[in-house]
């Protein structure tokens, strides 16, 4: 089940939930997924210590997600779930199609942390990069994508689980809200922009 969430103008996102959308009988009759608004742009550090720039990854389809690696949540679910899209994807993933999970506790999550754990999750580490940097950057740039990120007082991070299609002119396409991820529906529309041109 897919939740639409329209971007409001650069400083504020407003969220607005969509029902399912049934699956095409037909490839050909497939109705196009709708444009929310430019992606919001980062610059930030990978797990190779690498700076990686969404502009960077122009002319690719790009799933952009918010994990940390010490989440006990819903990141142990939903990460493994990408990882089986990403191969399920084949040859097109890193060549076509790229993943970016951006941490939100950059205080605990260097680029050797990120490291270990795209790892632990079989991450195919060209075609996906994990990236960290300034925790106010990180905060904002969580914001903009409409994802929800606070500490509890014990130390953990409570946080909304979303993930992000950007097309491959940078336009936001589509995203998926916590425990409605579908990983089937989500290789589905990442082919239906693989198709556009």
């Amino acid at each position: 089940m897919r939740a639409a969430l329209a971007l409001a103008v650069v400083v504020a996102t407003a969220l607005m939930l969509s029902g399912p959308r049934e699956a095409p009988s037909d490839a050909s009759q497939e109705e196009p997924l709708s444009k929310i608004a430019p992606a919001p742009q980062f610059t930030l550090t990978s797990q190779n210590g690498q700076q990686v720039a969404l502009a960077d990854l122009r002319g690719k389809v790009v799933a952009v997600t918010f994990i940390f690696t010490l989440c006990s949540a819903t990141c142990p679910v939903l990460t493994p779930m990408m990882s089986l899209v990403q191969d399920r994807l084949g040859p097109d993933f890193g060549t076509n199609v790229a993943f970016v999970s951006i941490t939100i506790d950059p205080e605990r999550d260097t680029p050797e942390m990120l490291k270990l754990y795209a790892q632990m999750y079989g991450a195919d580490v060209p075609g996906w990069h994990f990236l960290t940097g300034e925790a106010p950057i990180i905060h904002d740039l969580a914001h903009r994508y409409g994802v929800f990120a606070a500490k509890t007082a014990d130390g953990d991070i409570e946080h909304s689980f979303l993930t992000s299609i950007v097309d491959r002119h940078g336009i936001l396409r589509v995203q998926y809200l916590g425990v409605r991820f579908d990983p089937e529906e989500f290789r589905r529309d990442i082919l239906s922009l693989l198709r556009e041109r």
